[in-house]
């Protein structure tokens, strides 16, 4: 059950991350409108990123854009085989959230040639990067992988 949990974990992530970009973009049509206010920390602003997390690497062009979905859809692979092969519920869930957040945002790139970006986060004059769904995903699948091998890792060998 553990096994299969992951996989359903990453397919929830894709629905909610797939559902959310399509009500932001195709419904509200964000990105006819100025940014909208939700909480006091908290706007819609819509952003293409064309490159990786954090807006790092910007591609331009459809050769940039095939590179990027032949590496995520390779490390998207190499992360199922791995969530396949995991015995740990923790691992399993990190893996989860990681394939779901990978899979939502090769989506992207394929029907828009980029990724919707459109969750705000500010306090005062900071600013967050803005990000979706699956990028929140796969950072709490990373923190969960990071957490699983630097600290229950070391439980298990004591």
């Amino acid at each position: 059950m553990i096994k299969h949990f992951g996989f359903i974990l990453a397919g929830s992530v894709f629905v909610a991350d797939r559902l959310s970009k399509w009500w932001v973009v195709d419904v509200y049509d964000l990105a006819h409108k100025s940014p909208v206010d939700l909480l006091p920390f908290l706007d819609l602003t819509l952003v293409w990123n064309r490159g990786i997390s954090l807006g790092m690497f910007q591609v331009d062009g459809d050769g940039g854009r095939y590179f990027l979905i032949a590496l995520t859809v390779a490390i998207s692979i190499f992360i199922g085989v791995w969530l396949f092969r995991a015995k740990e519920k923790i691992l399993n869930i990190g893996l989860g959230l990681i394939l779901g957040g990978a899979v939502g945002n090769i989506w992207d790139r394929l029907e828009y040639a980029a990724v919707a970006d459109f969750l705000h986060f500010f306090i005062g004059d900071w600013s967050f990067y803005i990000f979706n769904i699956a990028d929140a995903a796969i950072t709490v699948g990373v923190i969960l992988l990071l957490w699983d091998a630097l600290l229950l890792s070391q439980k298990k060998n004591t």
